[in-house]
């Protein structure tokens, strides 16, 4: 959920109560000052009556309420002095209405002459159902216009507020390390925008200084490695050729040269899955592996016939996608020879595609293999001096580099299975 819409749903959920008791509030005040206009109406009668009543003393004769609002009704001095003021609200007939409707009733006393009378008046009042109809509806209708005007706010004022921050975001998206790409920041007034502007500014800067420093360190490590790995090989071999040595010196010689080999492969393949790692493997093309695996058992076939092993391909479907070629090449080659080299004699090695996975079974040894522990570095399957146990290390990082999921299983056959994403 993007951020605005995240505000909003905040907004719509606080406004329900907010609306809620406001509307509980200013119904109770409404009501409040209805009945304060209703009552200094009804006073307001009794005075009128009191100002016309001495020149119109038939006045005192009312006693029909429903045909002069008002009715007088005598009474004795005692009742007089205990009578008290008082408003009530009742339920009174109306003929226009046809219906029984509220109406705000006003006791009262009055003294003419010696004499003295109970004053009923009446007035109309407004009905509290449709009152609480009407305030419900506007308040339905304020929520809908508030929640209108704050989604109008967020798409427009907001959005453009929020610019430099959706710009970073949206390049951040996109940022990577190995490219150097370059993140461009907007100007901005708000101090917030400009210290995350700063901050991710200079953790870029900081990272892109050590990426390179750790880059140029382990090509230059490699090289440094490498380059006197190669002149003492080639000086050990000169020496057994041009030198008569014994038979275990010869062979002691020989152990030297496979362990320096050794050193020189394992130098390379640390090497590579350092590179992987690090994200220096950046051009990327769609591939068919298909092809690509066609080509792979092409270069296997001498291997596999000396290792008396039938390399079968099953297609159903072709595997395409965005990968780096010769990061490509390295995990199947890896895998196709890992098949091969433990693989018993005279049985297959077989590879089967579809368009969602490539799976390469072999028959090897009758246990299966530590899940666990498989794709480990330095984690040896055989007992081949010469093998580094890089190579499923190796196969494991390109495939969590391009997010394909490689996994092993056994079912009287070892399987690597290779999950491509959608």
């Amino acid at each position: 959920m993007k951020l605005l819409n995240y505000t909003s749903k905040y907004l719509a959920i606080l406004l329900v109560p907010l609306i809620t008791i406001w509307a509980f509030i200013f119904y109770y005040a409404m009501l409040d000052e209805i009945y304060d206009s209703l009552d200094d109406g009804l006073e307001n009668q009794k005075v009128l009556l009191l100002q016309r009543l001495p020149t119109n003393p038939e006045i005192l004769d009312h006693k029909d309420i429903d045909l002069w609002n008002h009715e007088i009704t005598p009474i004795s001095k005692n009742q007089y002095e205990r009578f008290e003021e008082r408003y009530t609200d009742t339920l009174m007939y109306m003929l226009n209405e046809q219906d029984f409707e509220p109406v705000r009733v006003y006791e009262t006393k009055l003294a003419y002459h010696n004499d003295y009378y109970k004053v009923k008046f009446i007035t109309s009042m407004v009905e509290e159902d449709d009152l609480i109809q009407d305030l419900v509806t506007y308040l339905i209708v304020l929520y809908a216009l508030l929640m209108i005007t704050i989604v109008i706010l967020n798409n427009l004022m907001l959005k453009k507020i929020w610019k430099p921050f959706h710009s970073l975001m949206a390049q951040l998206r996109d940022f990577r390390i190995e490219k150097n790409h370059h993140i461009q920041t907007k100007d901005t007034t708000i101090e917030e925008f400009k210290l995350l502007n700063t901050s991710v500014t200079t953790l870029i800067n900081q990272s892109r200084a050590r990426f390179l420093e750790q880059q140029h360190f382990i090509e230059n490590a490699s090289h440094e490695l490498q380059t006197p790995l190669a002149i003492s090989i080639n000086k050990l071999e000169l020496f057994i050729e041009n030198t008569n040595l014994s038979g275990e010196d010869v062979q002691t010689m020989a152990s030297i040269l496979d362990n320096l080999g050794r050193l020189t492969r394992l130098n390379k393949s640390l090497l590579l899955i350092s590179k992987i790692e690090n994200k220096q493997f950046v051009d990327e093309e769609i591939l068919s592996f298909k092809t690509l695996i066609a080509d792979i058992m092409d270069d296997f076939v001498d291997f596999a016939a000396h290792k008396n092993v039938v390399l079968d391909l099953e297609t159903l479907s072709d595997v395409t996608f965005l990968i780096n070629k010769d990061l490509a090449i390295i995990l199947l080659t890896n895998l196709i020879k890992n098949a091969i080299i433990h693989g018993h004699q005279n049985n297959t090695v077989t590879i089967k595609m579809n368009e969602k996975e490539i799976s390469i079974s072999n028959f090897g040894g009758k246990e299966p293999l530590d899940s666990d522990t498989v794709f480990a570095r330095f984690k040896k399957i055989s007992t081949d001096k010469k093998s580094t146990g890089l190579g499923l290390a190796i196969a494991k990082a390109i495939a969590e580099k391009y997010r394909i999921k490689l996994s092993y299983t056994f079912n009287g056959q070892h399987t690597f299975r290779l999950s491509f994403p959608k």
